[in-house]
């Protein structure tokens, strides 16, 4: 079976984590945002950071984004 994610996608994610350690890891559009507390959120920002550089790594599934589908709420018709 064929790797998910390139080893160069790991590296980037490996460096976000070591700097979340360090409490130099910091959120938000070009780094204005607060220091990064969660490892979870600096191994986004990594992947993140791995897809902008072109590496092989999976889109985000519409499960990790923020959007979610509306059920229609169309009446049926009553058959009589």
């Amino acid at each position: 079976m064929a790797r998910k994610y390139s080893k160069n996608a790991g590296k980037d994610v490996e460096r976000a984590v070591h700097k979340e350690k360090r409490g130099q890891l910091k959120s938000g559009k070009g780094g204005k945002g607060g220091t990064v507390k969660s490892r979870k959120q600096a191994i986004a920002i990594g992947l993140s950071e791995a897809r902008a550089k072109g590496k092989k790594v999976p889109k985000k599934t519409a499960k990790s984004s923020k959007k979610s589908k509306k059920k229609s709420t169309k009446r049926k018709k009553k058959s009589s």
